[in-house]
């Protein structure tokens, strides 16, 4: 007998070591994608390589294109480096710190890059004078304030069901829940197990992250359908109607992935109300919903693009022989922080990924500061307390 737990007890060590290494390698193989294509168009609008804002006629101009080559070498290089060894030293300590080092390695390896090449391009235009002979203007929907993209709140249905069911589920299974209750936790060991005193702090405490996550998101969407937008000034009109089918997509996919989120936790609570520790069905709860989380952001990335820039639009309009006017002075830190006390948005589209960014240099922006900090807070609470 006691030599059958010992196996057991090896056979679920060497479970632990080969899952933690298959997610270190996961998640760096990932990320490395992710910043080998940072500087596509994929992930970037097109005028503003490198967070540069160029000509149309120069978005593919030598010199961009020269960096593009000089930063997608040096990141495969390094990609390929930092993901064996980490993954590798993950392997033979059973720990995801090693995956979490080395994805701040390669984050800060690709920030290098990024401003070398951000200077690179940048040099390039001001040499080549490419704003000295084209006629830079802006524009304006004003519609988006008076007649604004309305809020999906159809598609927060899923949402708020989910927490209804959890909070539902919750209520019947507690009063016949044990003294203390077991919560996963990660450790240099790989998943541990903590026992903590039944409370309805303990208990409910991945519902109430359901309901921060839902009103967190219900109020980021209603904020970026009120966010300034970067529209098209050669074709105005059909960049307009474009963009508003870019609004909509994109709060409903927000709040899609909401639901999606909170399915998941549900799915925890479940585990943790019954006292469910498979690794088997612990991946699944968490495993199918975020590959949907993933389908969604990818079909926001690959068939909508950064401001809708991939959704089909009006070809008909006449052009107005326009370019966007050049505003590098307002980004700072190589594209990616917007300052321009004289803007009055608040939100502004990113230059480097898809969404949004604020605009450091409105005080209202503190505004969306606190409240990022308020849920970070109530995040901390909520886990100090359980």
């Amino acid at each position: 007998m006691p030599r059958s737990t010992g196996i057991s007890d090896k056979n679920g060590q060497v479970n632990t070591l080969l899952v933690d290494a298959a997610l270190n390698f996961g998640i760096l193989a990932v990320l490395s994608a992710v910043l080998y294509t940072a500087p596509s168009p994929l992930l970037n609008p097109s005028g503003v390589p490198f967070g540069v804002r160029v000509p149309p006629d120069k978005a593919r101009a030598a010199a961009v294109e020269e960096q593009r080559s000089r930063y997608r070498g040096a990141m495969l290089v390094a990609a390929a480096v930092v993901t064996v060894l980490a993954s590798a030293l993950g392997a033979a300590l059973g720990t995801l710190t090693a995956g979490a080092a080395g994805s701040l390695l390669l984050c800060a390896l690709a920030a290098a890059l990024w401003v070398r090449a951000h200077r690179g391009v940048a040099r390039a235009k001001a040499e080549g004078g490419w704003y000295g002979q084209v006629r830079q203007g802006a524009v304006v929907d004003t519609s988006l304030r008076t007649d604004p993209v309305r809020f999906p709140w159809g598609w927060t249905v899923p949402a708020l069901v989910v927490i209804a069911v959890s909070i539902a589920a919750g209520v019947v299974v507690y009063p016949g829940l044990p003294d203390r209750i077991a919560l996963p936790e990660r450790s240099s060991g790989g998943t541990v197990y903590h026992m903590y005193t039944t409370s309805v702090w303990t208990a409910f405490s991945l519902v109430l992250g359901q309901v921060l996550l839902t009103l967190t998101m219900a109020a980021v969407v209603a904020g970026l359908l009120r966010a300034r937008a970067d529209l098209d000034v050669a074709r105005p009109v059909a960049g307009a109607a474009r963009y508003r089918r870019y609004l909509t997509v994109t709060a409903r996919s927000m709040m899609g992935i909401t639901a999606l989120v909170n399915l998941m936790l549900l799915g925890l609570s479940a585990l943790m109300w019954s006292d469910t520790r498979s690794m088997v069905v612990t991946l699944a709860v968490t495993g199918v919903p975020f590959v949907a989380v993933l389908a969604v952001v990818a079909r926001l990335v690959l068939r909508v693009g950064p401001s809708g820039s991939r959704l089909p639009e009006d070809t008909g309009e006449e052009r107005t022989g326009l370019v966007a006017r050049d505003d590098d002075r307002f980004w700072r830190v190589a594209g990616t922080i917007y300052v321009n006390a004289d803007d009055p948005a608040v939100l502004v589209p990113k230059r480097v990924g898809i969404g949004w960014t604020v605009n450091f240099g409105n005080p209202r922006s503190l505004v969306v500061a606190a409240l990022v900090l308020a849920v970070a807070v109530g995040a901390t609470v909520v886990q100090a307390v359980r």
